[in-house]
C-alpha cells in the first residue's frame, strides 16, 4: 500500500515526464492497433476515446488531488498576474496584519515560550519569603531571604537536588589601569549545580575558596572573557581588581550563561559579618533545582510545612511568613506575561480586520468574475471545484502577504526592542527563529481561510441566469455581505480603540502624579570612591564641593539611591528601641545623602534643617524623615527632636532634625512610603558608591565634561557614568509607555483599515446603484440629498459597528483593569470620544463616494439602465 502510494506520489511530482510517457505509450498502442485494423481511424474507433484513456491512466499512475492542486496553483498565478494593482492592495493589507502579529509573536516567543537555555529548565525554581497576613510589605521583603532562613530551607527540604542563594549588583572592577562597572554576583556553594552548568574552561570554586573571608577566586562570563581577554585560554590565574583587592580567575562559564541579570563576574559569597547570620537581614535571592520526579506541587507543600515550623520556632522574625516556589521562567517574566498576551490579542484584532477588509475586496472582485465562474460551471466545474480554485487563489494571496509581512516583522521586532523597557526579560533573545517562521506560515494559511471562505462560497453559488444578467439580487447579496464585514471591522476597531483610550488616559494620569522631586535640569554622575573608606569619604566631599563652584550649578549633592528607585529598607522605632520586636514592626526605606542633596533633587524641606558639614562621625547622630513617616507616627511637626532607631545602625539612636516632602520611591502608582535619610559622613561605610546629583541653570549635559574632569582630577581610576534625572524618570515609565504606545498604534491601524473598508463598500454600492441614483436625480433629487443619502448609509454601518464594539469593550476592558491608574474600565468620557471619533471618520470615509454619487449624469445612468 505504502509502496503504491509512494509510486503514485512520484508520478505526480514528475508530471511532465509522466505525460510524455503516456503519450508515447498510447502512440505505440495506436500504431499496433492500426497494423491489425488496417487504418489509424479504425484503430482509434476500436481503441476508444484517447482523452478518456489518458485521464484513466493519470488516476492510476498519480495522485489526482496533487494534479488538481498544481493546476489550481498555476491557474491562480495566472489570475494574479492579470490584476496586479488589486492583488498588490490585498497583499499590502494582509502584510500589515500578518507582519504586526509576527513581530509581537517574536517577543512573546522569546520571553514566554522559548525554554531557558539551561539544562532541564523546568526543574529550576525561585524561592521567596512573602507575608501571608495581607500586610503591605515592601518588594524587598517579598523577594529577599535571610541566610539563616535559607539554611533551614536547605537542610530540612527533600524535594531539591540543589539550592543556592545569591545577590547581584553593579560594581567597579579593573583588568588594567582603568576601572569600569561590571555586573557581579556573590553566590553560595550549590549555585552552579542548580543550573547544571559546567565551566567552558577552568573549574568552579573549591571548598577552601568558599570558606568565610577567603577572597581570592572568581569566575568570569564567556562574553566578558571574549571582550576583555580576547578569548585567551591562558586567562586562568590572571587577576581582576575589585575594591582594590586582586582576585584570581579560576574558570570561565559557557556561552549563553549569565544568570542573574547578564552577570559578568561571579564571586563566592563567603561573608561572615553579623548581618549575614541575622534572620532579620533579608538580602539574598534563592534558587533551587528539583530532584528528578519531584513535582513543583510537592515542593510547595513541603516548603509551606517548613515555613510553618519556622514561624513557631522564630516568631519574632518569621511571623506570617511563608515560602513561595515559582518556576524560574515564570518568576523572570512576572507581570510582563499579561501585557504581552494582551498585545498579542490586540494584533489579532488587527489581523481579523485585515482579513475582513481583504474579504470585501474579493467579494467585489467576485461580482466582476461572475461570468467567468459561470462559464467554468457550464464546462463541468461543480461548486466544490470552484470553491477550491478560489480558496487556492486566496492562499496564494495570503502566502504573498505572509512573505511581505515577515519582512515587516523583522523591522517591527527591531522597533519593539528599541521601544521595550530595558528590564524586559530576555530582551536580547528577541528575533525571527524557526518557531516564528512556522507561526507566520500557519497564520498565512489561517488568514487565507478567514478572508477567502465568504467570497468563495458566494461565488460558487451564483446561478447561471443571475450571473449573466447581473441581476440586483446578486449585487444586493454581495453588498449585504460586504456591509456585514465592514460592521464587524468597525466593531473590532471600536473595541481596540476603547482599550487604547483607557490606557492613554491612564498614562496621562500616571505622568501627572507629583513624584515629590523635580527631575528637570539635573545631571547624575554615578561613581564609586577609590581605595579606603577614608579616601572614598574625602573623594565625594571634595568633588561635590568643587562642582558647587562651577558656574551654572545651582546645587549639588550625592545620594545612595536616586528618587524613584527602591533601595534598602528596615524597621524603625521612635523614642525607644524595644528589647524584642516581630517582623510586623513599621518599615521605612533608608537613604544615605550628603548635604545639599535635597536642594539638588528639588525635594522640599518642610520643617527643621538640612544636613551640614558638622554632621560627622564623633558628633551626635542625626536623621531627616519624610512626611509619610510623620503621618504614620501621628506626631506631626513635633517629631523634630525625637529619637529614631532605624537604618544601617538600628541600635544606635539618631535625633530627627528635619522633615522633607514625600518621594514616591516605589513609582507613581503607589503611595509614598516612610523614609529615613542619614548623612553620609556618619554612615560612610555604606557610601562607597553614590550618585552625584547636580542641579543646573541650563542643559545639564553641557556640564558633563566639566564634572567628569573634576572627578578624574581627584582620582583618575574612578569609574563614572552619566545620565540625567529626566532620562532616569523617563525610563521608570517605560513599561506603561510600551503598552500604551503599542495599543495606540494597533488601534490606529485598525481604525484606518476599518475606514478603508467603509470607503470601499460605499464606493462599490454607489457604483452598483448609479442607475437608481440617476433616476432619483432625473426625478428631481438634488445633489445634496444624494450626498445625505450616501452619508446616512455610511453612518448606519458605523452606528451598528459602534454599538457592537462598545458592547464588546464594556465586557472586555476588565482585562486591562490592573493596567489602569486612576481610570475606571467603564470611563464614559473615553467611550464618548471613541464614538465621536468613529462617527467623524465614517463620515469622512463616506464623503468621497457620496460626492461621486452626486455627480452621476442622469441621462447616462438611464441609458445604461
Amino acid at each position: 500500500m505504502l509502496r503504491e502510494w509512494l509510486h503514485r506520489l512520484w508520478g505526480s511530482l514528475r508530471r511532465n515526464a509522466r505525460e510524455r510517457d503516456m503519450e508515447e505509450e498510447l502512440r505505440r498502442h495506436l500504431e499496433f492497433a492500426a497494423e491489425h485494423e488496417g487504418s489509424e481511424r479504425a484503430a482509434r474507433v476500436a481503441y476508444g476515446g484517447v482523452t478518456q484513456a489518458m485521464e484513466s491512466i493519470r488516476d492510476q499512475r498519480g495522485l489526482p488531488w496533487i494534479d488538481n492542486l498544481v493546476f489550481d496553483l498555476r491557474y491562480g498565478l495566472r489570475t494574479l498576474r492579470t490584476n496586479p494593482g488589486f492583488n498588490a492592495l490585498a497583499v499590502s493589507i494582509l502584510a500589515l496584519g500578518i507582519g504586526a502579529n509576527t513581530a509581537v509573536f517574536s517577543v512573546v516567543n522569546a520571553v514566554l515560550i522559548r525554554p531557558l537555555s539551561y539544562n532541564d529548565p523546568g526543574r529550576i525554581v525561585s524561592l521567596t519569603n512573602p507575608h501571608t497576613s495581607g500586610e503591605d510589605s515592601s518588594p524587598l521583603d517579598v523577594k529577599f531571604v535571610s541566610v539563616p532562613n535559607f539554611q533551614d530551607w536547605h537542610d530540612q527540604s527533600s524535594s531539591f537536588e540543589a539550592m543556592a542563594f545569591y545577590y547581584s549588583w553593579e560594581n567597579p572592577v579593573s583588568t588594567g589601569a582603568t576601572a569600569e562597572y561590571a555586573r557581579v554576583a556573590k553566590v553560595s556553594p550549590e549555585f552552579f549545580r542548580v543550573f547544571a552548568v559546567a565551566p567552558a574552561i577552568g573549574r568552579f570554586f573549591s571548598t577552601e575558596e568558599m570558606k568565610p573571608n577567603s577572597n581570592g577566586a572568581l569566575m568570569i562570563g564567556y562574553s566578558y572573557w571574549q571582550n576583555h581577554f580576547g578569548g585567551d585560554p591562558g586567562v586562568l590565574g590572571k587577576t581582576i581588581r575589585r575594591y582594590s583587592a586582586a582576585q584570581k580567575i579560576v574558570g570561565v562559564l559557557p556561552p549563553g550563561f549569565g544568570f542573574p541579570d547578564e552577570t559578568d563576574l561571579w564571586f563566592p559569597d563567603n561573608d561572615d559579618s553579623p548581618s549575614f547570620h541575622n534572620r532579620d537581614a533579608q538580602n539574598h535571592l534563592v534558587v533551587g533545582r528539583l530532584k528528578p520526579g519531584a513535582s513543583i506541587e510537592r515542593a510547595r507543600t513541603e516548603m509551606t510545612a517548613i515555613a510553618q515550623r519556622l514561624q513557631r520556632q522564630y516568631p519574632l522574625t518569621n511571623k506570617n511568613r511563608t515560602v513561595a516556589v515559582t518556576r524560574i521562567q515564570d518568576q523572570m517574566v512576572g507581570d510582563v506575561r499579561s501585557t504581552l498576551y494582551l498585545l498579542l490579542a490586540a494584533v489579532g484584532v488587527v489581523l481579523l480586520i485585515s482579513c475582513a477588509n481583504t474579504a470585501t475586496l474579493l467579494l467585489g472582485r467576485a461580482t466582476v468574475r461572475a461570468r467567468e465562474i459561470v462559464i467554468r460551471a457550464a464546462l463541468g466545474a461543480g461548486p466544490r471545484r470552484i470553491m477550491r480554485q478560489l480558496l487556492t487563489e486566496s492562499a496564494l494571496l495570503a502566502l504573498l502577504g505572509g512573505a511581505a509581512g515577515l519582512l515587516l516583522a523583522y523591522g517591527g521586532s527591531r522597533a519593539l526592542i528599541a521601544l521595550a523597557p530595558a528590564d524586559l526579560p530576555r530582551l536580547a533573545e528577541i528575533g525571527i527563529d524557526g518557531r516564528v517562521l512556522a507561526f507566520t506560515l500557519g497564520l498565512s494559511i489561517l488568514t487565507s481561510v478567514l478572508f477567502g471562505i465568504a467570497p468563495a462560497v458566494c461565488a460558487s453559488q451564483v446561478e447561471l441566469n443571475d450571473a449573466l444578467k447581473q441581476t440586483r439580487s446578486v449585487i444586493g447579496g454581495m453588498v449585504r455581505i460586504r456591509g456585514a464585514l465592514v460592521v464587524g471591522e468597525i466593531a473590532l476597531a471600536v473595541a481596540l480603540l476603547s482599550v487604547s483610550g483607557l490606557l492613554i488616559k491612564s498614562f496621562i494620569a500616571l505622568n501627572s502624579v507629583a513624584m515629590g522631586f523635580r527631575p528637570e535640569h539635573v545631571l547624575v554622575m554615578r561613581a564609586t570612591g577609590p581605595g579606603s573608606i577614608r579616601d572614598t569619604n574625602i573623594f565625594f566631599k571634595d568633588v561635590v564641593a568643587q562642582i558647587r563652584a562651577v558656574p551654572g550649578v545651582l546645587a549639588a549633592g550625592a545620594t545612595m539611591t536616586l528618587p524613584g528607585h527602591i533601595g534598602s529598607s528596615g524597621y524603625y522605632f521612635l523614642d525607644h528601641l524595644p528589647a524584642h520586636h516581630d517582623n510586623l514592626a513599621p518599615d521605612a526605606a533608608n537613604a544615605v545623602v550628603t548635604p545639599g542633596t535635597f536642594a539638588a533633587l528639588g525635594i522640599p524641606l518642610k520643617a527643621g534643617r538640612d544636613f551640614n558639614d558638622g554632621d560627622t562621625v564623633g558628633n551626635p547622630r542625626v536623621a531627616i524623615v519624610n512626611e509619610a513617616l510623620v503621618r504614620k507616627s501621628g506626631s506631626g511637626a513635633d517629631v523634630i527632636g525625637r529619637t529614631i532607631f532605624c537604618g544601617f545602625d538600628s541600635e544606635a539612636p539618631m535625633t530627627i532634625v528635619g522633615i522633607v516632602g514625600d518621594v514616591r520611591e516605589n513609582g507613581p502608582a503607589r503611595d509614598p512610603a516612610p523614609e529615613c535619610y542619614m548623612p553620609n559622613r556618619q554612615h560612610f561605610y555604606n557610601n562607597t558608591s553614590l550618585s552625584v546629583v547636580v542641579r543646573t541653570a541650563g542643559d545639564p549635559k553641557a556640564l558633563e565634561a566639566t564634572v567628569r574632569r573634576l572627578a578624574h582630577d581627584r582620582s583618575s581610576d574612578v569609574p563614572v557614568t552619566f545620565t540625567t534625572l529626566e532620562s532616569d524618570v523617563y525610563q521608570s515609565f517605560a513599561a506603561p509607555r510600551f503598552r500604551t504606545v503599542l495599543f495606540t498604534l494597533f488601534a490606529g491601524l485598525a481604525v484606518c483599515l476599518a475606514m478603508a473598508g467603509v470607503y470601499g463598500v460605499m464606493a462599490y454600492a454607489v457604483g452598483q446603484r448609479s442607475g437608481e441614483i440617476g433616476i432619483r436625480m432625473a426625478l428631481g433629487a438634488s445633489a445634496g440629498s444624494v450626498v445625505r443619502l450616501v452619508l446616512r448609509q455610511g453612518l448606519v454601518l458605523a452606528s451598528i459597528g459602534l454599538a457592537l464594539g462598545l458592547a464588546a469593550a464594556f465586557s472586555g476592558t476588565r482585562l486591562v483593569r490592573a493596567m489602569l491608574f486612576q481610570v475606571k474600565p467603564n470611563d464614559p468620557s473615553v467611550y464618548f470620544l471613541v464614538a465621536a471619533l468613529l462617527c467623524v471618520v465614517a463620515l469622512l470615509a463616506s464623503y468621497v463616494p457620496a460626492k461621486r454619487a452626486s455627480r452621476v449624469d442622469p441621462l447616462e445612468a438611464l441609458r445604461q439602465e
